[in-house]
């Protein structure tokens, strides 16, 4: 199982200029891949811009969203983006996305929430079609420069048998959500099964994800329930009592995600602490 870990872009108020930074350190200790964690409506950084940031910071860490909230973007602008991020890191960026379940992230005016699964869908569809070099419906030029890679990996997250057989129809493979490895573990078997029922070779990617803190967990622990509280105090709450606390839990999540057979496990900072990539490292690599 490949380790990654995340960038601090979703940490409440993070220096902008520590995300190539954080980058450039991760790729240095030997991590296989950078995520983000997307959301609008916060004071972060936009996961696009981190993406762009560490794309250029670095050279061969593998990128990925983890996950970014593909329906309040207009597809030909964020196929644009995706093409770009791809582009400049010389293809080693994976599109992780999800449906989002806050209303406050849909600033922009259009459709907003309603009927976002199938508008993903289409969306998807449209994606390619940009990345493949068709011009848009009333656009006079393509969109990305000639030798785009057409074929930019699509991962899909959700927590629904229909966001499995979604991921299985139409992505490359899932990305879990931020929990325990055995409430993850339904949701990777139910994406296998939907995978071989929809006639699909090989095996899907399977993505875990898990917050963690080793210089300050109370910090850490503030930190996560201050993003996910617009979501409810159940939410909030369930997900901070999740945050692996300490090399030892770290060690002990790593082991169980390997166990239930997740490709990859990308670990996401909860401090903008530079110091966490090294403390992580000396944890799990």
């Amino acid at each position: 199982m490949k380790i990654g870990i995340g960038l601090p872009n979703h940490v409440r108020d993070v220096p902008p200029g520590l995300v190539p930074a954080w980058a450039a350190q991760a790729e240095q200790a030997g991590f296989a891949s950078l995520g983000s964690v997307g959301r609008i409506s916060y004071p972060g950084v936009m996961d696009t811009v981190a993406l762009a940031a560490a794309a250029g910071a670095t050279g061969t860490i593998e990128l990925i969203s983890t996950i970014l909230i593909g329906p309040v973007w207009p597809p030909d602008l964020l196929a644009k983006e995706v093409a770009g991020i791809d582009g400049v890191s010389g293809g080693r960026f994976t599109l992780g996305l999800g449906l989002g379940g806050r209303l406050d992230d849909f600033l922009a005016e259009g459709p907003g929430p309603r009927g976002r699964a199938a508008r993903m869908e289409r969306d998807i569809e449209e994606y390619r079609r940009i990345w493949r070099g068709e011009r848009p419906q009333g656009a006079e030029n393509p969109l990305v420069p000639a030798g785009t890679r057409g074929d930019i990996p699509v991962l899909l997250g959700g927590l629904t048998p229909k966001a499995y057989r979604r991921a299985a129809r139409i992505a490359d493979g899932f990305i879990g959500a931020s929990m325990a490895p055995s409430v993850v573990a339904p949701a990777f078997e139910a994406v296998r099964t939907a995978w071989r029922e929809a006639g699909r070779a090989g095996s899907p990617r399977l993505v875990a994800l898990a917050y963690y803190a080793l210089g300050d967990p109370e910090a850490g622990r503030a930190n996560v329930h201050d993003y996910y509280r617009s979501g409810g105090e159940e939410m909030a709450s369930a997900i901070t009592a999740g945050i692996n606390c300490g090399a030892d839990a770290v060690r002990s999540a790593v082991r169980a995600f390997a166990d239930i057979g997740a490709d990859e496990l990308v670990l996401n900072p909860t401090v903008a602490d530079p110091y966490e990539i090294a403390r992580l490292a000396d944890s799990v690599l």
